[in-house]
């Protein structure tokens, strides 16, 4: 199994869809696709240049992410993901109608199989802030409970096939992706048992500047780690902001 692609999806409640849509849209600095989807539940944030990574849905229920993996055969990818530990959704239906598989981790973490279509072409640009700021959206975080965190961080690993490397704090390990995949995973062990979920991070230039920009656009400040800033986006879900380079 080869992962062509990694589309990382905001699911947003009704209610609240616009208001994520407009700020998202702001701080990636792209702009939305026509909706589709049966009940123009879908759209796709476009940027300027560079390939697009973000979609967002809009949902029934609470704010969160799951992912799309792209790969070029559907039925052979979602067989080797249940095989790895997965289970299918119970609503799943893997037909030639609908054309991808909607999965569940083993600890709980929403995502889906779907089939690959276009190259990939470069990578997102970065975005300035007013103070000249830089930032730019690179990986998505597995926030994984403790008890779950080895079969969890082993499923990942395996569905992948991306090189694992440690990270300087024991909490913390990467998932690299190949260079023409721009979003890399990080996995979080966390200091509770619950099921996995996920949330965005973004490399800035310079953490501080990026945040006060954020919150001018309804977001808000929840904690600080050592080299990050939590952030919580206009619906309360969280999200990061890292000093990790963003080009």
């Amino acid at each position: 199994m080869t992962i062509r692609w990694v589309w990382a999806f905001l699911d947003r409640p009704a209610a609240q869809f616009d208001t994520a849509a407009e700020f998202w849209t702001t701080v990636t600095a792209t702009t939305l696709s026509p909706t589709r989807g049966d009940h123009d539940e879908f759209v796709t944030l476009l940027p300027k240049s560079g390939a697009p990574t973000l979609k967002m849905q809009r949902i029934d229920g609470p704010a969160r992410i799951h992912l799309d993996l792209d790969v070029d055969d559907v039925s052979a990818a979602t067989d080797r993901a249940v095989q790895l530990g997965a289970t299918l959704a119970e609503d799943n239906i893997l037909t030639e109608r609908i054309g991808y598989a909607v999965l569940h981790s083993p600890a709980g973490m929403p995502f889906c199989i779907t089939p690959f279509h276009d190259d990939a072409g470069p990578l997102t640009p970065t975005v300035e802030g007013p103070s000249g700021d830089l930032s730019r959206l690179d990986q998505i975080c597995l926030d994984i409970g403790n008890t779950d965190y080895d079969i969890e961080s082993r499923f990942w690993t395996d569905l992948t096939g991306w090189a694992w490397r440690p990270s300087t704090l024991p909490e913390f390990a990467r998932l690299s992706a190949r260079p023409d995949i721009p979003v890399d995973f990080l996995m979080q062990r966390l200091g509770e048992s619950r099921p996995t979920t996920a949330h965005p991070d973004l490399a800035c230039t310079d953490i501080e500047a990026t945040a006060t920009w954020h919150e001018s656009l309804g977001a808000h400040r929840t904690s600080r780690g050592k080299h990050w800033i939590v952030m919580s986006d206009p619906t309360g879900h969280p999200y990061c902001l890292t000093s990790r380079k963003p080009a």
